[in-house]
């Protein structure tokens, strides 16, 4: 009869190291594509594998396999994620970067005023309910909040807003070209 070991010796884990550390590198590489970032990928899932698991070395391989993937994919979102937040942040400070260069120049505030009251007249042009919509929307509310406020369906703020968006935009060219 032979007894297999609950806690993996430090060789057979060393084996182990050596046997699938190649492998584990090569499934993080094909996922990242950076070869630093795989093997911090690959050294991480083993010495999670170390710290929660007890199983015999065969059934290692593909735990250790699953989770090279996972991490490697999880990497990816993250990057993602950040990258999408470094790139609203950007994007709202951007218009706060362009206000203040546009606060130096008095052309800049001239053509800035006469397009806010071409927008505005153009607003009141408009029918009420469509007016209503967009100042609710460019006011900050949710499709949820403007359904709530006005009384209608949330799965038509989206269409609503749409063909409101389109009429200040012929309101504005037809003030724009008198």
């Amino acid at each position: 009869m032979v007894a297999v070991s609950i806690a993996p010796s430090s060789s057979s884990l060393e084996a182990l190291f050596a046997e699938q550390y190649p492998r584990l590198v090569a499934i993080a590489y094909r996922v990242l594509g950076d070869r630093a970032d795989a093997e911090d990928v690959a050294q991480e899932a083993f010495m999670q594998f170390v710290r929660t698991h007890r199983e015999p070395v065969p059934a290692a391989a593909g735990w250790l396999s699953i989770a090279v993937a996972h991490r490697a994919l999880n990497l990816i979102r993250s990057r993602k994620r950040r990258i999408a937040r470094e790139l609203a942040e950007f994007r709202l400070r951007r218009p706060l970067l362009h206000e203040a260069q546009a606060a130096m120049d008095p052309l800049a505030l001239l053509d800035r005023d006469q397009m806010q009251l071409v927008v505005r007249a153009a607003l009141l042009r408009l029918r009420p309910h469509d007016a209503e919509l967009l100042a609710l929307r460019y006011g900050g509310s949710t499709y949820r909040e403007i359904a709530q406020t006005l009384g209608i369906d949330t799965a038509q703020i989206g269409t609503r807003l749409a063909r409101a968006e389109r009429a200040l935009k012929k309101e504005i060219e037809r003030a724009t070209l008198r």
